[in-house]
Parts: structure tokens; C-alpha cells; sequence
């Protein structure tokens, strides 16, 4: 067998990132940025009032002095009326300050108070004497013309492409997010509205992997559920368009291992045990078409900690990620179980800000699909410990 970590390792040295593209920013949410922004202007890029309120001379503005209104600026408009001694002019929020204005008398600090009027007053008493500068946003006092807006690297959410566009753009570099095919084989496999025979079992797996890989960043391109059928799953496979193709079943020692009977042979791919309970049939590799492939068991329990453990690194890297792992804590084990010696052993849990116990008293059985809609964490025991006591120190990967 090999380790968690050598398999992992493989793994992310052949998921690079995938090559820069340009995105408009209503498409770059949840991308991350490929190269710098640097702002194309300064930020505010004019002085502009804070309030609304009165453009004043701030010498002109003293307490129960009355200033004749001469002018009414809104937001965007281009106007720079003068004041002259004594003079003021209504003002928006937003609007640029006129160059003969040093202040903003807010409306309450006026006699007229903040009550609406369509047209400017013809004069007002100032109640409150600004300071020189008072209620003005300064040009270029967030950030000048040729500053960095937003750092390469950098997750892009609301606020850092509002910042993009603030800084005079509408397209933006990112790494694309990863494209992803699911194949679910298994001839055993049946709609999970169906009505199964014997033998026969709802196929969930595709359902699990479409949501995981959607909420690793992926985008699925298409979802495949074959049969134990060779033509039909290479078939399946010459259909792909995507970064990467996820298997899952068929990929053990089994007479009818599908999986492993196609891509065995393929000089990119290795199928290897790995020292993980469950998920321990696992294959791996890049197919001669460039097609990354990761071939997992079929087991429901296994699929999930399989992909929380290789796929979803690898979907975060290639889309440009650079921490690619789910966060960990440590909690104590508020239950006692066994675990298997020789193999990391990976089981559904829930924890709280104390401890982390079992989702179900089944631990880690790869068949109890049950347990992980109950399951908030992987508790991830590790291959040396044959038992897990109460109150010992467990790691939880943290899942929700």
C-alpha cells in the first residue's frame, strides 16, 4: 500500500493551474485573479461632498451667519459654479465640490434643517461653523491613479470586483475554473426514482459528485452513468470534454471492475491501494488525450472521502487556489471506537466546540450512505492508533 500523502502527492503535481483567461466581472465571482490590478484612476476621482448639505467658504461660514444660494450641484454634473463672498451652493452627496468651496455645512447644521425641497432655498443660516475641509472626500485619498487595486491571487468576491470596477475595468484575468466530467459505472445501477429488482441499488454517486465538485469551484460538464461494459465506458470516455474525468466504481481487483479493465492499460494511469479506510482502490493519471482521470471505489462513504481527500485538492489547484485544503481542528473523541492499524481511517462525524464523535455507530463503513447526511466532518484517525478512546485528541477536517 501506499500513503494518504504519496497518492496526494501524485496527484497535485499533475493538476497544475489551468491557463489565465479574460472574464467579465458579472462571470469572475468565486475566481481567482491572475494577474494585478492597478487602478486606471485615483480614487475618489474628484473631490466630492461627503454629505448633503452646502459647498461653503469655510470663512464666510461662521455660526448664524447667512449665505445667499447661487448655485445647485447634483451628482455627475460637470457644473464649478463661483461663490463669491458670502455666497454658498446646494449640494449632493457625491458631487464634485466646487473650486471656490474649502467646506460642506451639512443640512442640519443649517436653520432650513434636513427637510426635502425640490429647488434650492435662496439663502440659509449656518447653525454649526465647519472646519476648512469639513465633509469634502479628497481626489486620490483612498488610493491614487497606478495603485494596486486588488493583488493577484487574490478569491474574488462582491467587494473585490466592485474595487476592479472602481478602478476602470469591466474584463479581469483569472484562472477558469476546472471542467470537470462524472461517469458513475455499475450495471447494477438504476434511477434513484426507480423501482429496484434484485440486485439492483439507487445510483447516488453521481448525485454526490456533481454537488462536490460544484462546491469545490468545478464546473461539471456532463454526467455519465455506464454499465460494466467496456465499449460503453470507453464510448463514455471518448465523449469528454473537460479538464478532468471523475470514475467512480469498478476501480478494485473484481472480476467486473470496469474501470480498471479500461484505463489499466494506459500508460498514464496507476490504480494502487491506498492506506485509507475506506477508499483504499484507488487510480490515478492523465490519459494519452491530456484527460486527468481519477477512478475511485463505488462505495458511497468512499467516494466522499476519497474526493474530500484527492479530487477537491486538485479541482482548487487547478482553478488557481492556493490554500486547497478544507480547514482542521482538533477536538476530543466523545466516543470510543476501533480503527483499522495500517490505514487512516476517515469517518463521517459530528463535533461541536468540545468533541467529535461518530455520525453513526457504524464509524466508517464505506456502504453507510446514512451517515454522511449526518455528518458535519471527517474525523481523521491515523494508520498507528487500533482504538480511539474517549477524550483522546482527534482531528476533524471541517466539511460545514
Amino acid at each position: 500500500m501506499i500513503t494518504i500523502d504519496e497518492h496526494r502527492a501524485r496527484i497535485l503535481r499533475a493538476a497544475g493551474r489551468l491557463p489565465a483567461v479574460e472574464s467579465f466581472l458579472t462571470e469572475a465571482r468565486g475566481r481567482v485573479l491572475a494577474a494585478d490590478v492597478i487602478s486606471r484612476w485615483p480614487t475618489p476621482l474628484f473631490d466630492n461632498s461627503a454629505m448633503d448639505g452646502y459647498a461653503v467658504r469655510a470663512a464666510d461660514a461662521a455660526a448664524g451667519t447667512t449665505l445667499k444660494i447661487v448655485a445647485d450641484v447634483a451628482a455627475g454634473s460637470a457644473e464649478d459654479p463661483g461663490l463669491g463672498r458670502g455666497e454658498a451652493a446646494r449640494i449632493m452627496t457625491g458631487a464634485a465640490i466646487p473650486s471656490d468651496a474649502d467646506a460642506v455645512v451639512p443640512l442640519e447644521h443649517t436653520d432650513l434643517g434636513t427637510a426635502i425641497r425640490a429647488a434650492a432655498p435662496e439663502q440659509i443660516t449656518v447653525l454649526v461653523a465647519p472646519e476648512p475641509g469639513a465633509h469634502i472626500r479628497r481626489r486620490g485619498e483612498d488610493a491614487p491613479a497606478g495603485a494596486l487595486a486588488v493583488a493577484s491571487g487574490t478569491t474574488l468576491g462582491a467587494w473585490q470586483l466592485s474595487a476592479i470596477a472602481s478602478a476602470g475595468f469591466e474584463q479581469v484575468t483569472v484562472h477558469p475554473a476546472a471542467r470537470v466530467a462524472i461517469i458513475s459505472t455499475g450495471s447494477e445501477l438504476i434511477a434513484p426514482s426507480g423501482t429496484p429488482l434484485r440486485g439492483q441499488i439507487p445510483e447516488s454517486n453521481s448525485v454526490l459528485l456533481n454537488a462536490a465538485a460544484r462546491d469545490a469551484g468545478a464546473l461539471v460538464t456532463s454526467i455519465r452513468i455506464v454499465a460494466d461494459d467496456p465499449s460503453a465506458l470507453r464510448r463514455a470516455l471518448d465523449d469528454v470534454d473537460a479538464d478532468a474525468v471523475i470514475l467512480s466504481g469498478g476501480a478494485s481487483v473484481g472480476a467486473f471492475d470496469v474501470v480498471k479493465a479500461v484505463l489499466g492499460g494506459e500508460r498514464g494511469v496507476r490504480f494502487d491501494q491506498v492506506a485509507m479506510q475506506p477508499g483504499k482502490p484507488q487510480g490515478f493519471g492523465v490519459l494519452d488525450s491530456g484527460l486527468i482521470a481519477f477512478c475511485l471505489p463505488g462505495n458511497p462513504v468512499s467516494v466522499a472521502a476519497s474526493f474530500e481527500m484527492f479530487v477537491r485538492p486538485a479541482m482548487r489547484r487547478m482553478a488557481g487556489f492556493a490554500d486547497v485544503d478544507r480547514p482542521r481542528v482538533v477536538r476530543a473523541a466523545g466516543a470510543a471506537w476501533a480503527s483499522p492499524k495500517g490505514r487512516v481511517q476517515i469517518v463521517p462525524a459530528v463535533f461541536d466546540d468540545e468533541t467529535v464523535r461518530p455520525a453513526t455507530r457504524g464509524a466508517s463503513g464505506s456502504h453507510l450512505v446514512n451517515s454522511l447526511a449526518a455528518a458535519t466532518s471527517f474525523a481523521l484517525i491515523p494508520a498507528e492508533t487500533e482504538r480511539v478512546e474517549a477524550g483522546d485528541p482527534v482531528t476533524v477536517m471541517v466539511l460545514s
